[in-house]
This record gives C-alpha cells, structure tokens and sequence, in this order.
C-alpha cells in the first residue's frame, strides 16, 4: 500500500511501450463499487476471493505490466502463477507509506493505528513478496520515473523511444 504501483505501473509500460492494467481496478469495475465498500460490506474473505479471480483472468490474457493489489500474494495459487515471471517489488518504509496514503483515506486494512498495522502487514507479507519478486526496488525519496528506471535496469529491459 502506498509504493505507488499504478502510478509507477503506468510509467513502466509507457516506456516499455506495452498496455498496462491493474487488477485492483479489474475489481473496482467488476463489481460497480470501491474496494474499501467490498471489504466492509462482504468481508475481507469475499474480496480475496475477487482479487484471487482477477489476478487469475489478468495472468492468463494480459501481455504487459501488471499491478496486483497487496494482498494479492497471500494466495498461494498466485503465487504460483507469478513464479518465474519477471515480478517486481515495490518497497517503502512505514513513514513513507502513511504519508503517501494519508490517515484520512480509505485502506481498509490501515482504519485504525495506521503505522502499527502497516508493520504487521508488512512482517507478514515480506516473505510472500520476496518469494515471488525477481527483484526489489525501494520507492523512498524517488519519482515514478525514477522507479521505473530503476526496474528497467534491475530486469535489463530496453525503453521504448517514444
């Protein structure tokens, strides 16, 4: 939460010069509401069920950068699936990331004691994240295009000159 993953997403692809999605967004649109609606209206189990199926469908027909949500590799299916992909992590410290997501916003998972949780999800999903990503790249004190850069030269990709 926070790295900026569809902002740096959509940069990457821009410059890759292949579409970009977000199976967050895949969600959002699916089911006609926020997220945060979902989680407080069906439950956090109803949601991972969604998030699972998208990242499922958007694996399976998506040929570019792809943002998964960050809970997306508590699934072991998904993470199954994303093994041997050129997976990227996305990393930011707890300051960072309660400033980028602000106190006021909705993150469910974040209502109350934003930087106590963000540490425990963060403890949790470590492991998970550093299974699956091929590389990690800190998103601290960097731009969008700065990030992106620096997956670019972590995965040797080659921009695309537009």
């Amino acid at each position: 939460m926070g790295s900026g993953k569809s902002t740096v997403g959509e940069v990457l692809a821009r410059r890759l010069g292949v579409p970009y999605r977000d199976t967050d967004a895949d969600i959002v649109t699916a089911e006609g509401r926020e997220i945060a609606d979902i989680f407080v209206e069906d439950g956090e189990p109803r949601f991972r069920e969604l998030e699972r199926a998208a990242v499922r469908e958007a694996l399976a027909v998506h040929s570019g950068v792809l943002a998964l949500g960050g809970g997306a590799v508590l699934d072991s299916g998904s993470r199954a699936l994303l093994a041997g992909l050129p997976v990227v992590f996305l990393s930011l410290d707890v300051e960072e990331a309660v400033r980028r997501t602000g106190l006021n916003q909705a993150r469910p998972l974040l209502a109350v004691n934003p930087r106590r949780q963000w540490r425990e999800l963060m403890a949790a999903r470590l492991p998970l994240y550093t299974e699956v990503a091929r590389v990690e790249v800190a998103t601290d004190d960097r731009t969008p295009d700065e990030v992106a850069d620096a997956i670019i030269a972590a995965l040797e990709l080659k921009d695309d000159p537009v």
